[in-house]
């Protein structure tokens, strides 16, 4: 296998610990690490516009190749030029394989070993997807960073079916990336493929696949799958750690589904780079706002004359204009304001922090500043096992 491009791209400079501060340049753009992705699941992060993602400092959004080979399909997206003219955004798109999706939302799947037999979550109707139609369908969106076909097994699988998923998920990354070279050559210049790694909580099966995929090529990133999915956080910090060190250096290193804030600066120590996760703006449809001092609900009472912003401490627009009171009579009036606005708030809180642990790395700090970052933010997180009203649990 010829080296891609993509491992040039990447460029490291500065750690604190495990922790990285990097740059990935891409054709449409550079990617400031540590960085969140928004999650635009069918062309767009929900309530939103490219603009205003923009402004909020992000880079880099993650489409969905599942949900848009369904709607509006691979037909009209070729058509039309892609994802990126499709929806207005001319940064970088990284797009999931459709696998998880595959797994977790349609109503029945048959997997083998050539690929995932499933009925819509729409319809009903009956789809075939294979290592082959992902990358088809990617190629077809048009996107940056594009990831392989695996099987992502749930949190409380088996040894036994963890070992299956390993096994299949490199039989797939192999025809992915045959796959893949078709649309865009051997040097990756049409967009770069991560493979994923699976072992869920196993650790000799992470170490594994990360040792058998990295002898299949020398790939521009990896992704770490089948982590946030249900297993509890510790168990998480503990496969972070142990992978660590198997990990290239000088890739980039995306933790797939991550974005609640206390978990992004833990992965952060741990060596990780990207995330994405639907938390933000989940959360901030059903009126739940990140701020510096933990999570909570503003549809609560005693908001109703709260004159002071979400979040003193951020700078985004709705912080900048709005009060406590005002957001909370727009969700308990039904108003769409308030989604947006918490979703804008959301978005803007985590590039935000994204920027503060890169800066914390240059500075060789790190570990104190994170330590700091998270004593202050957990005091505010409502006590295990009680979630405020239109909370979202998981990503």
């Amino acid at each position: 296998m010829t080296r891609p491009p993509g491992k040039e791209r990447f460029r490291l400079e500065g750690t604190s610990g495990r922790a990285r501060a990097a740059v990935l340049s891409l054709a449409r753009g550079e990617i400031r690490t540590p960085c969140f992705m928004p999650v635009g699941t069918l062309g767009t992060v929900k309530s939103l516009t490219p603009g205003e993602l923009r402004e909020a400092g992000v880079e880099v959004l993650l489409g969905n190749a599942y949900h848009l080979y369904l709607r509006p399909g691979t037909r009209v997206l070729t058509e039309l030029g892609g994802l990126h003219r499709f929806m207005g955004w001319d940064g970088p798109i990284l797009t999931d394989s459709g696998g998880f999706q595959v797994f977790s939302l349609a109503r029945i799947n048959e997997i083998d070993d050539e690929g995932v037999t499933f009925r819509s979550h729409l319809d009903g109707s009956l789809h075939r997807l294979t290592p082959e139609l992902s990358m088809d369908i990617q190629a077809a969106i048009g996107a940056d960073i594009r990831m392989a076909f695996d099987e992502c097994p749930p949190g409380e699988a088996s040894r036994e079916a963890v070992r299956t998923a390993v096994e299949r998920s490199l039989a797939w990354l192999e025809r992915c990336q045959a796959r893949h070279e078709t649309h865009s050559g051997r040097d990756g210049r049409g967009g770069l493929l991560f493979p994923i790694v699976q072992g869920a909580s196993f650790g000799d099966l992470r170490l594994e696949s990360i040792e058998r995929t990295l002898a299949m090529g020398d790939w521009p990133g990896i992704g770490i799958g089948g982590l946030s999915v249900g297993e509890e956080k510790e168990v998480t910090h503990r496969v972070l750690d142990a992978i660590e060190p198997s990990l290239p250096r000088d890739r980039p290193r995306y933790l797939m589904g991550v974005g609640y804030p206390d978990d992004l600066v833990e992965a952060v120590r741990r060596g990780v780079d990207m995330f994405d996760c639907v938390a933000p703006t989940r959360n901030g449809r059903n009126g739940t706002a990140f701020t510096a001092q933990g999570r909570f609900n503003i549809k609560g009472a005693r908001f109703a004359t709260d004159p002071a912003p979400l979040d003193e401490t951020c700078d985004c627009a709705c912080c900048a204009r709005y009060s406590r009171a005002y957001l909370r009579h727009l969700f308990v009036s039904g108003e769409l304001l308030g989604l947006r606005l918490l979703s804008l708030h959301n978005v803007r809180f985590l590039i935000r922090l994204t920027s503060l642990a890169r800066a914390a790395i240059l500075r060789g700090e790190y570990n104190r500043w994170a330590d700091d970052w998270l004593a202050t933010y957990r005091r505010g997180i409502p006590r295990a096992g009680i979630q405020e009203e239109g909370e979202d649990a998981e990503c």
